[in-house]
């Protein structure tokens, strides 16, 4: 039994979490995926701002207005792919996966670009339809990768649904084998004018959860690593998109790795979040952060459950002066697991292990 086995087969002897816990964890993939996924495309929302939209229908801070509106849209997408697991016998299709990118892009939008010589293009983003115009990417090294033609996209995309839904049945790959190797074959088709990379981060957790794993977040802090595995892939395949959307696993080995080795940290995190009993441990954007004998993590506490408590009683409940309760407060802040509104309510980003009655 590898790792990756081992983990999955802890995960599911854990089952099922107590409602708190399942409830801390559910609201934590709900505010690290939509962070992170979107991230990792240029949506400028800090954590806190997309914890406050998501879990408390609040707009805080500065931001263009698209990404708040891009932020809701994500978790909207993520509440369809939960909805649509429920029922492992309705195969994959491609109608599911053209609704999933009108809700998440919305609608259709003009896309400006000024040109040398002041001349302004433009073009359609069509939500829910495939490309209508060629895509390509200037890779980190330079150059140009072009994906699959608009006249090519409609029969790649059949290929690529029919060989998902004939692999599953099949059983020849195990979930994570089948969810790696449909993101990489869906990223060099492209099929859609934008939002194809957080399409196929969504995609793969549909496919984890069709088989009973929990969903995965791709870090943005792991960004430069993930692109690589990509472009590590890219020169196994051939260049025609065609070829590339038809890969096999011996081809994707370098993006395989990263995924297999995102996977078993997120089932890591996801095993030590639902066993940790310490108050004093607490758990921001997938990482755990142990407070130690520090009264920061009292401190949390406090402005979790009393976000309008004023400086003096805060002294009182933790026996601490003025002076050194503002340098916690500064440290927390500065951390970014805390932040105070104009208003002066505070808000908690960190989560705690343990909730208190």
């Amino acid at each position: 039994m590898n790792e990756l086995e081992r983990l999955y087969k802890e995960w599911i002897n854990l089952q099922p979490l107590t409602e708190t816990k399942q409830r801390l964890l559910s609201q934590r993939f709900s505010v690290e995926y939509n962070f992170n996924s979107n991230h990792i495309e240029g949506n400028t929302l800090t954590y806190g701002q997309t914890e406050l939209l998501l879990l408390f229908n609040k707009v805080s801070g500065e931001g263009d207005l698209k990404d708040f509106v891009d932020m809701k849209a994500s978790q909207v997408t993520v509440e369809m792919v939960k909805e649509a697991v429920q029922d492992k016998n309705i195969p994959m299709t491609q109608n599911f996966i053209r609704q999933l990118h009108k809700v998440l892009l919305r609608e259709d939008y003009t896309v400006y670009r000024n040109l040398p010589g002041g001349v302004t293009t433009s073009y359609t983003v069509h939500a829910g339809q495939y490309k209508t115009r060629p895509n390509s990417v200037i890779t980190r090294y330079g150059t140009r990768f072009e994906y699959a033609s608009p006249e090519e996209t409609p029969s790649l995309m059949a290929d690529l649904v029919d060989w998902y839904n004939e692999a599953e049945a099949s059983g020849r790959y195990t979930p994570v084998e089948l969810a790696a190797l449909f993101h990489y074959r869906y990223i060099r088709i492209h099929p859609f004018e934008d939002g194809n990379g957080r399409m196929a981060r969504l995609m793969v957790n549909y496919i984890l959860a069709r088989h009973g794993w929990p969903m995965i977040v791709i870090r943005n802090r792991n960004k430069a690593d993930y692109l690589e595995a990509l472009n590590q892939s890219d020169k196994m395949t051939e260049k025609a998109p065609a070829s590339g959307s038809k890969a096999t696993l011996t081809q994707i080995a370098h993006f395989l790795r990263f995924f297999e080795k995102t996977v078993i940290d997120e089932l890591r995190y996801n095993i030590d979040f639902a066993t940790e009993k310490q108050e004093t441990v607490w758990w921001y954007d997938g990482q755990r952060v142990d407070f130690g004998r520090s009264k920061s993590s009292q401190i949390l506490y406090i402005l979790r459950y009393t976000p309008w408590v004023k400086y003096e009683e805060i002294c009182n409940k933790v026996h601490i002066s003025n002076a050194g309760l503002i340098k916690q407060l500064r440290k927390l802040t500065d951390n970014k697991y805390i932040s105070r509104n104009e208003k002066g309510e505070w808000h908690v980003m960190i989560c705690p292990s343990v909730e208190k009655v």
